[in-house]
């Protein structure tokens, strides 16, 4: 079965086709990236234009892997994104656990309440608490007095959903799943001990940073903040007054977060932001350093308030793992060990056959993180046959779901 993975970045447009095997292998058929105009904070500026650059890098797909490419499976930004926690008891009384007792729990919980002006992306079981007992595994068969399910739902602006949905319908793509990229990233990067264990896989993006965090295999959290690695690039630009290029280059070759005394000796000459590109003036490396260091510990500390906000940071979960673009810039990981007080390492997607060397790095985890996506796995199980819909009112939604199961 072809699968294809695309992100419509904010600095880059890529794409994987896949073959996925039904046993689950993968072979890689094609990977492309091109760079991409008229995405700002993952806002979709110029839409004609937008559209025509997809289109290229769909047509170079299809060119370099020889196959037609009707649908994708789509790396959502989580920009504007709501999560909601929700937590349901009923009284089992003794009795042996079935698909009623659950459909019952749905039925008294909010989990498929809509909230206006946004559609829910995921339905998530974060445990089962079966008499004081917490589980991971559906209950179904087991005796009990009280159940408790905790629930995660994840959700986008619809307004966001729309315009996406939109752009590729007048491509004649099929979205066939719109996978967020906090979790696309943390399935790239993220080995199984990571999600057993605990981990927060944070993504570096070009203009915003994604958050996942797993625990007991889960994903139990994602949300983004609007700050990302052009932050970075804008601000050196502007303090030592050279160009967009100029700044991106001396991030990338000569930016710390990390500062030491030898810096000061270290000079670097950078073009002047005037009408003469030969005028060129001296700095040295702490100049950068000290433009550098302020951006990503606003942008880090952000990131913890966000767990803050929801008590995540109660779990005291010390693995952090970092990806995307950003993640690369020198002295981050020992920074964010510092501010998160976690082990912390730089995220490399996991390598899949076929799959040039060259695109096993940080900034492409949330495009190969599409093709390792499986709807299975991130949804209730005892409502994977579920239908979508609609419909104003919890009864009618309740009648409908009790539909199709009795």
């Amino acid at each position: 079965m072809i699968k294809v993975g695309l992100d419509v970045g904010n600095s880059k447009i890529s794409s994987i086709v896949c073959d996925k095997k039904n046993n689950n292998s993968i072979k890689t058929l094609s990977f492309v990236v091109n760079p991409i105009k008229n995405v700002k904070k993952n806002f979709l500026d110029d839409l004609t234009t937008i559209k025509d650059q997809v289109r290229k890098t769909i047509v170079q797909a299809q060119k370099e892997s020889q196959t037609e490419i009707k649908s994708i499976i789509l790396a959502m930004p989580a920009i504007e994104s709501l999560s909601v926690f929700n937590e349901v008891e009923i009284d089992i009384s003794g009795e042996k656990i079935n698909d009623l007792h659950l459909k019952k729990a749905i039925n008294e919980s909010k989990i498929l309440n809509p909230i206006e002006n946004y559609e829910t992306i995921n339905n998530l079981v974060i445990n089962y608490n079966l008499d004081k007992k917490i589980s991971n595994i559906n209950p179904i068969g087991s005796y009990g007095d009280i159940l408790k399910i905790n629930f995660y739902k994840f959700l986008i602006k619809k307004n966001i959903i729309n315009t996406f949905t939109n752009l590729f319908n007048e491509l004649n793509i099929h979205v066939e799943e719109f996978v967020p990229i906090p979790m696309s990233s943390s399935l790239a990067t993220l080995n199984e001990d990571d999600k057993l264990l605990g981990a927060i896989c944070i993504d570096l993006g070009a203009s915003s940073s994604s958050i996942a965090i797993y625990e007991n295999e889960k994903i139990i959290f994602m949300g983004a903040i609007n700050i990302g690695a052009h932050n970075i690039t804008n601000d050196i630009a502007r303090g030592i007054s050279t160009t967009i290029e100029s700044a991106e280059r001396l991030k990338t070759l000569h930016g710390s977060v990390i500062s030491s005394p030898s810096d000061e000796n270290d000079i670097i000459e950078v073009s002047q932001l005037s009408k003469d590109p030969s005028k060129y003036k001296q700095i040295n490396r702490s100049n950068v350093n000290q433009i550098i260091k302020p951006r990503v510990e606003e942008n880090l500390e952000l990131i913890w308030q966000k767990l803050k906000d929801h008590n995540l940071h109660k779990k005291q979960i010390k693995n952090l793992v970092l990806t995307g673009g950003g993640s690369l810039l020198e002295g981050i990981n020992e920074y964010a060990q510092i501010i998160f007080d976690s082990n912390v390492r730089i995220g490399k997607p996991h390598p899949i056959e076929g799959l040039n060397s060259k695109y096993l790095n940080p900034q492409f985890s949330q495009t190969i993180g599409t093709i390792l996506f499986n709807k299975q796995d991130h949804d209730i199980d005892f409502l994977k046959n579920k239908e979508k819909n609609n419909k104003n009112t919890v009864f009618s939604r309740f009648s409908s779901w009790l539909d199709q199961y009795i």
